[in-house]
């Protein structure tokens, strides 16, 4: 599976792509036909202390998904999307699953 991490607005370092790619090419052990996955990490303009914003988009053959993040660190929103992500490959897995 192809990972491409987009850093918007920021320069993005060498341990939080590999964090990226670690996490996301877990997703593999709950649905196998991940085409790819794009990872946008972005920082917005507020006061608030939750204003790392991470967008996960994966293309699986006919759908894709996307999870989006609104938390402290970019870590907590990455860990957060693929919880979330897993949780939707298994519901689309078990629905293939039933019409076969």
């Amino acid at each position: 599976m192809k990972v491409n991490v987009h850093a918007v607005n920021f320069n993005v370092d060498k341990k939080l792509v590999d964090f990226t790619d670690e996490r996301v090419n877990k997703l593999e052990k709950f649905y196998d036909k991940i085409i790819s996955a794009d990872v946008f990490m972005k920082v917005e303009q507020t006061s608030e202390k939750e204003n790392k914003v991470v967008e996960t988009k994966v293309i699986v053959p006919g759908d894709e998904f996307i999870v989006k993040k609104t938390c402290k660190s970019f870590e907590e929103g990455i860990d957060l999307s693929v919880e979330s992500l897993e949780r939707l490959l298994l519901k689309r897995k078990e629905k293939l699953r039933a019409h076969v």
